[in-house]
């Protein structure tokens, strides 16, 4: 049994601090790289939290001057970043630290690379082969999670929508990995149930999908498998009845999951993508609600993969059957929605939903093409 009470570090793929009572380190990290003026990147609640406030204490005890940038969307958008950026120059802040979950994460990390890249943001897009266009410094970036769901502390992209269409971009370049992270998992233990369990399927979602994604990264298959075994073991305690070690898994099983999806995603992020943007729904809760469909259209002609997620989830019987079935009764013991349905989804949404699937950035990489009959098929069946 690992002791999650002493702080390690190992380093993949930047530093990482990780243990209980880990976020204590933050001011005398800032203080020994010469910074004293950070812009915090957090979403209205976490700014709201009393361990939020326990932080910015911290901070102003070692005369840090902490800057809180919190006006954001759940669903960042591109003025989001836009006045993070103004507040940073306006306030003549050196560095960035985002405190948070996927959101407050993302909009950092955009607004990192905005600092010093002054074209129209999404010029940036790497789907256009907007990469090439960082080639400037940009801002020292530390990241803090407080979910253990989207992994983005050990990423190096941001997801920002279009304000009018609320269309996804991805911004992208190894220069907007963070410096460190700081990963307490005693910061997610005033989550809600809802919010820890959403968040955590939207873990093994990265897991599961980064494992069977076409192309060739046996490593991240080895990280992705890794990652589903803890999550199998952990996520119902840590939803239930939290304690320290099942925290402390789910968010290791995090970060292996956003270091484990740069072999890519599939059809489940694209089915759930859609209901984020068009009807705002919560990013782990729509992964999790399309995630034992998104299996059941992949298992066939997968099984040897399925079989290996089967023992990963030390499943009684090793097939793709076996594997959905339990997607649904996990679902049920974590208290989250089976059915589209009941999260507010109406008939009349799918077709909408399908087109903005078929348009969405993850499919290339399922292991199966998928097509716009497929995901009506799909939207129906979860319907």
């Amino acid at each position: 049994m690992i002791d999650f009470t002493t702080i390690r570090q190992y380093n993949f793929p930047t530093i990482i601090r990780f243990g209980a009572g880990a976020i204590k380190e933050l001011p005398d990290h800032l203080v020994a790289n010469g910074l004293s003026k950070p812009l915090i990147v957090t979403d209205p609640v976490v700014h709201q939290l009393p361990f939020f406030a326990d932080i910015i204490k911290s901070l102003h005890a070692k005369s840090i001057s902490a800057a809180v940038f919190s006006d954001i969307h759940k669903n960042p958008v591109k003025s989001d970043v836009l006045k993070g950026g103004e507040a940073f120059h306006e306030m003549h802040r050196d560095s960035i630290i985002g405190i948070g979950g996927g959101a407050a994460m993302d909009v950092a990390r955009a607004i990192a690379l905005r600092i010093h890249h002054r074209r129209d943001l999404f010029d940036y897009d790497d789907l256009i082969g907007g990469d090439q266009y960082v080639t400037g410094e940009v801002p020292y970036f530390i990241t803090v999670p407080t979910t253990s769901g989207t992994g983005s502390e050990v990423g190096r992209s941001a997801i920002i929508s279009e304000d009018d269409t609320h269309r996804k971009r991805i911004l992208f370049s190894p220069k907007l990995l963070a410096k460190i992270v700081f990963a307490d998992p005693l910061l997610t233990m005033e989550l809600p149930a809802f919010v820890t369990a959403a968040t955590g399927m939207d873990a093994l979602t990265h897991n599961m999908e980064a494992f069977i994604a076409k192309g060739f990264h046996p490593m991240a298959e080895g990280i992705a498998l890794e990652g589903i075994s803890l999550i199998n073991q952990s996520i119902v305690e840590a939803v239930n009845k939290p304690g320290l070690a099942s925290r402390s898994k789910m968010m290791i099983a995090s970060l292996m999951g956003a270091v484990a999806f740069q072999k890519g995603l599939g059809v489940v992020h694209s089915l759930a993508h859609p209901l984020s943007s068009l009807l705002d729904m919560h990013h782990g809760l729509a992964n999790a609600v399309n995630l034992p469909y998104g299996m059941k259209f992949n298992y066939p002609g997968l099984e040897p993969a399925f079989r290996k997620i089967a023992f990963a989830m030390d499943l009684k019987v090793e097939t793709g059957e076996a594997v959905v079935n339990h997607l649904f009764h996990l679902n049920k013991q974590l208290g989250l929605p089976t059915r589209l349905r009941d999260t507010g989804v109406k008939e009349e949404h799918i077709e909408p939903l399908a087109d903005l699937a078929l348009a969405d950035f993850c499919h290339p990489s399922n292991p199966k093409p998928v097509s716009r009959d497929n995901f009506l098929q799909l939207y129906r069946e979860a319907f």
